[in-house]
């Protein structure tokens, strides 16, 4: 139901299995018949964990016994005796624009080598598509080879969800694409391909925070949804629209886009702290 109906990607599926296997086997099996007594019980075993991680607990059991109301497997939900922690919605990790600057320099001089090499060019590729088009891991590694076409700046996106969103994709990243795209076979179907489909998450992963130890960035910075953040942050920060922004970030709810609206404005009050002109004068008095 959850693939089929609420179009729910591999991860969130991954996710459900893991917490109703763990709620089941904490209930000896009887998940399914648990009673509100029960699941208080199970919550209390959740006290050591944080919030946002009791209630995706408490989400996926709701969901569960939800489905079983309705396909008339049980009379009653009861659910309700799951606790419904309020959770705070952490800003984002992100880069500043100098920390991506030393990271496409990196880049740069990789390619200034004589002669470039295949990974280099693939490298260029998925940094592009990651800073300049803001695509999720799974979305960037699983792009089909020809998805994107050098005479078109935008391509048509199946994301998070099941949604469809238009992604742009830059002069410079099509030009990356294209040079990569020289070096994978017409066979393959996948443009990252590895083995007999295409590289991980974890590959992915490991190739960004390598680049950002040459780069001389601490690695634990820096993550490919980090990546995601930047060319939203950044983009705000050029005055973009917010609507625009969640469209092309493939949010379903625009509350989700106002995070980064957070992140601008710390931005702003730094540069109060930092350059307004009455610091100059506390200063000097200090």
């Amino acid at each position: 139901m959850m693939a089929a109906q609420a179009g729910a990607a591999a991860n969130t599926l991954a996710a459900y299995r893991r917490d109703l296997t763990l709620a089941s086997a904490a209930l000896d099996g009887g998940l399914s018949t648990a009673d509100g007594a029960a699941l208080e019980r199970l919550a209390d075993g959740w006290g050591d964990l944080s919030k946002a991680t009791v209630a995706r607990k408490a989400a996926a059991l709701r969901r569960f016994f939800g489905y079983l109301v309705d396909d008339g497997d049980r009379a009653d939900d009861p659910s309700s005796a799951l606790p419904r922690p309020g959770t705070t919605r952490a800003l984002p990790r992100t880069l500043d624009h100098a920390d991506v600057d030393r990271l496409f320099a990196a880049i740069d001089a990789r390619l200034a080598r004589d002669p470039v090499l295949p990974p280099d060019l693939r490298l260029a590729a998925l940094f592009e598509l990651l800073y300049g088009s803001g695509l999720r891991a799974t979305e960037l590694v699983s792009l089909p080879r020809n998805a994107i076409h050098p005479d078109r700046p935008f391509l048509i996106l199946k994301g998070k969800g099941g949604r469809e969103r238009l992604v742009p994709i830059s002069d410079r990243a099509r030009a990356a694409v294209a040079a990569w795209r020289a070096h994978v076979a017409l066979d393959r179907l996948f443009l990252f391909p590895s083995g007999a489909t295409h590289i991980s998450r974890v590959r992915l992963f490991q190739l960004v925070r390598a680049l950002a130890t040459e780069a001389g960035i601490a690695p634990d910075r820096i993550s490919p949804h980090v990546l995601r953040h930047a060319f939203a942050t950044h983009l705000l920060e050029g005055g973009a629209d917010l609507r625009a922004l969640q469209t092309m970030l493939g949010h379903a709810d625009i509350a989700t886009t106002e995070i980064y609206t957070h992140v601008d404005s710390l931005r702003l009050v730094e540069l109060v702290n930092e350059r307004h002109p009455l610091v100059d004068a506390l200063r000097k008095r200090a």
